[in-house]
């Protein structure tokens, strides 16, 4: 308690370097806080969007289809799947679809692409991007109708409006070239072009007819969850409940593999940046703890004459680099949290910016800036930026505990 109070003395007597040292943890604090949070948004957001374009967070789909998709392969009881799969806590949603690619016709254009063969009833559009993104007409209703979705890209390119002729040709389980014709129903657009002229989306009991299906056979059970950082642990629970053999489950990041280099990649400069900060914020503090040192060595040297320890000074200095950390961290919140509040709700429109692109790896993401702070990232930073304080202040406390008490009491 005597050094505790002793060492914040010493802080006070130098008013103006503690306020400088402390506002640079505080500021450290910040730009931590807006870096890391910054990715804990953009990268969620970033996933959570690429998964409701059809695979989901997990992926139920049959043993080897990932490596080499075909429509040759299939899951044979996927709406029971479902069903035992929704029970699971944690699990928001899970979709039965068919995917695979085609040829779209219409007069004399044609264009390749990619259906998505979905049951218009249990779609929502929190979990399916392009039925939230439907700009003209509607989603079909039947799931054994001839209507079909597309994108807005592909209609103008095949010269196609609402109620206009659809001609889909593609390849049945049996490797058999089909063609079926359907009626645009209504036309979506994500923003992102390359999806929005390529991907339409077809009821699911009419593809299971064109493509000699069986009535529960599927490409996949697309499954959602509350948090996609829980993915590996509702794996376990999925595969515990639906057992292993006929199908695998796979985490966005292998369903996605592009994507989930593309934000490691981008993690692991982030964390470079945070280094560097980290360094910055250290080399200010041990600047300012062994300048005190060197000025008060005659101070110490009278200290450890009149019987004080040199552990004893140790402490002191250790504890002097404590309560720095403890006046940064205050600080850094009081400074911090207008600034997060602000930016979690409001943040930063970057539209003027980026121009009309706002993709990544062909995943549609955010133009406002916004941070978002998950429980363990605060723990990290509080730790992180408490912990380089108190690391700042061994060296200087270790030379303070070695002054020679003879020779620094002659020191003027």
């Amino acid at each position: 308690m005597r050094l505790g109070k002793m060492a914040w003395r010493n802080l006070l007597r130098h008013k103006r370097r503690t306020s400088i040292t402390s506002f640079s943890v505080a500021f450290g604090v910040l730009l931590t806080v807006t870096f890391t949070g910054s990715g804990d948004y953009s990268y969620t957001n970033m996933i959570d969007t690429s998964v409701t374009m059809g695979l989901g967070h997990l992926t139920i789909e049959p043993p080897g289809y990932n490596d080499s998709p075909t429509l040759a392969k299939t899951i044979g009881d996927a709406d029971d799947i479902r069903k035992r799969v929704l029970d699971i806590p944690g699990i928001t949603d899970a979709q039965v679809r068919i995917m695979g690619q085609a040829m779209f016709a219409s007069g004399a254009k044609s264009v390749g692409g990619m259906f998505l063969g979905v049951h218009p009833g249990n779609e929502t559009e929190e979990h399916n991007i392009f039925l939230r993104s439907i700009t003209k007409g509607k989603m079909f209703a039947e799931t054994g109708g001839r209507e079909i979705v597309i994108g807005e890209k592909m209609a103008e390119r095949l010269g196609l409006r609402l109620g206009k002729k659809l001609v889909y040709t593609v390849t049945d389980k049996n490797g058999e070239m089909v063609s079926q014709v359907s009626r645009v129903s209504g036309l979506f657009r994500t923003g992102e072009d390359m999806v929005d002229s390529t991907i339409v989306l077809l009821p699911i009991d009419r593809l299971r007819k064109t493509l000699h299906y069986a009535e529960q056979d599927a490409s996949m059970v697309a499954v959602f969850i509350e948090d996609q950082r829980r993915a590996d642990g509702r794996r376990l629970e999925i595969i515990q409940t639906i057992g292993t053999g006929q199908h695998e489950v796979l985490t966005w990041n292998e369903t996605q593999a592009e994507l989930a280099g593309l934000i490691a990649v981008d993690r692991a400069s982030n964390y470079l940046l945070q280094f560097l900060i980290g360094l910055l914020i250290a080399a200010g503090i041990f600047n300012t703890l062994l300048m005190s040192v060197m000025e008060r060595t005659r101070e110490f040297g009278i200290m450890m004459a009149m019987g004080m320890a040199p552990s004893q000074v140790v402490k002191l200095v250790i504890i002097e680099s404590f309560w720095i950390g403890v006046m940064g961290l205050v600080l850094g919140i009081v400074i911090t949290a207008p600034w997060y509040i602000f930016m979690s709700k409001t943040g930063i429109n970057l539209e003027s910016l980026i121009g009309d692109d706002y993709s990544v790896g062909g995943v549609l993401f955010d133009p406002v800036l916004k941070i978002r702070l998950f429980k363990e990232s605060v723990i990290a930073i509080l730790t992180g930026v408490f912990g380089l304080t108190l690391l700042s202040g061994l060296y200087p406390a270790f030379r303070a505990g070695r002054i020679p008490p003879c020779e620094s009491i002659k020191q003027d």
